[in-house]
């Protein structure tokens, strides 16, 4: 383990030494690319005998959708969690391994949503340190993450966690880098680009790809991007996950200081002893979601609009609606009836490959 560490440390030091210039950005390239391997290293372990990443805690995946909660100690995010939990909670706390409690699962407009602590990311936990490994493991298959601050000295942690977060390939509020990547058998390396660079040119782009023993590929740029995008690219573990600032504590400053953070990008003040704002920050959770509420009707019943299906809004036809009942469904499935936005008369019928919007209203027809 500690070679890896020692190695990361060289790597980071020399990357901090070098200036960054047009005639330093071939060999910044080919560091980073270096970085990121031995990262992955660390998180996910080589060797056999271990259970794979996330060994031994893992948590059912209950409800519509996941939040994890992330905050150094002391800001507050346990407050908050229990709150949340106990204002809009209807399922007690479960219990898992030793090392989380799940606060609870809330609903919200219908949909259940799970809310996770993940203890113990931050400093040193991408270094392998503790049980982080396994916590972040879990932390890439949340829908949003909530990174709890405390509004007194939130730009230090700010940047700390999220340094943490990118060290395990999370991204967050980002879109995966819009970089064509195709290995081949040979040829060697193609590169094609759509718009001007200002970063990658044929050579760093072959250095880095070299750094992965890749000679043969296709790699077409279609927007300005960066080393660290194309590393991304090849790396391919990368995950994507919208993220909420919740600047907590906010009884503690004044009403201008108040008015300066309601600027800032993906920012929610509250305060979780109080429970002023949750109402606001509930709201931006939900659009972050992005979520899709669907009501089912019974032949010859009204709507059931107590407990929709939920679905993600990239995921939304019928046949998504089926599978998320029961995987058989789609077996029988002769048509659809459906009423809302998505059609045109209501009721329309509809095939499996339409897509249903939300707050739609779908009777099933079986064969």
């Amino acid at each position: 383990m500690s070679g890896t560490l020692a190695k990361i440390a060289e790597i980071e030091a020399e990357m901090a030494r070098t200036q960054k210039n047009k005639a330093t950005a071939h060999h910044l390239g080919l560091l980073k690319a270096r970085l990121a391997k031995l990262r992955r290293e660390l998180i996910t372990p080589k060797g056999g005998g271990g259970g794979g990443p996330g060994e031994g805690f893992d948590v059912a995946k209950t409800g519509d959708a996941r939040i994890g909660f992330v905050g150094f100690p002391s800001v507050g995010k346990s407050t908050l969690l229990s709150n949340l939990a106990g204002v809009y909670s209807e399922v007690a706390a479960y219990e898992f391994t030793t090392l989380t409690t799940v606060p609870g699962v809330i609903r919200y407009k219908g949909a259940k949503i799970q809310l996770l602590d993940l203890p113990g990311i931050i400093e040193g936990a991408k270094d392998g340190k503790g049980r982080g490994r396994q916590v972040i493991a879990v932390a890439r298959t949340c829908n949003l993450i909530l990174i709890v601050l405390d509004v007194l000295k939130p730009l230090g942690h700010k940047k700390i966690i999220e340094n943490e977060l990118e060290g395990f390939g999370i991204r967050l509020n980002s879109k995966p880098p819009n970089i064509g990547y195709k290995k081949k058998d040979k040829g060697g390396i193609n590169l094609t680009a759509t718009c001007p660079q200002s970063e990658l040119d044929a050579e760093t782009v072959k250095s880095i790809l070299a750094e992965y023993k890749i000679h043969n590929a296709d790699v077409t740029l279609r927007s300005d991007a960066t080393a660290d995008d194309l590393i991304d690219v090849v790396e391919g573990n990368r995950v994507y996950i919208p993220c909420i600032y919740v600047l907590n504590k906010i009884d503690q400053i004044s009403i201008e200081e108040l008015d300066i953070i309601y600027r800032v990008p993906h920012c929610v003040p509250i305060s979780a002893h109080h429970r002023w704002n949750f109402d606001d920050l509930l709201e931006r959770i939900w659009d972050y979601l992005r979520l899709v509420r669907i009501y089912t009707k019974p032949k010859g019943q009204l709507p059931d609009y107590t407990s929709p299906v939920v679905l993600p809004d990239s995921r939304t036809t019928v046949e998504d609606f089926c599978m998320k009942i029961h995987k058989n469904l789609i077996k029988e499935f002769k048509y659809a009836l459906v009423w809302g936005s998505s059609v045109k008369h209501n009721p329309q019928k509809v095939g499996k490959d339409h897509t249903l919007e939300d707050e739609d209203v779908i009777q099933i027809v079986k064969k």
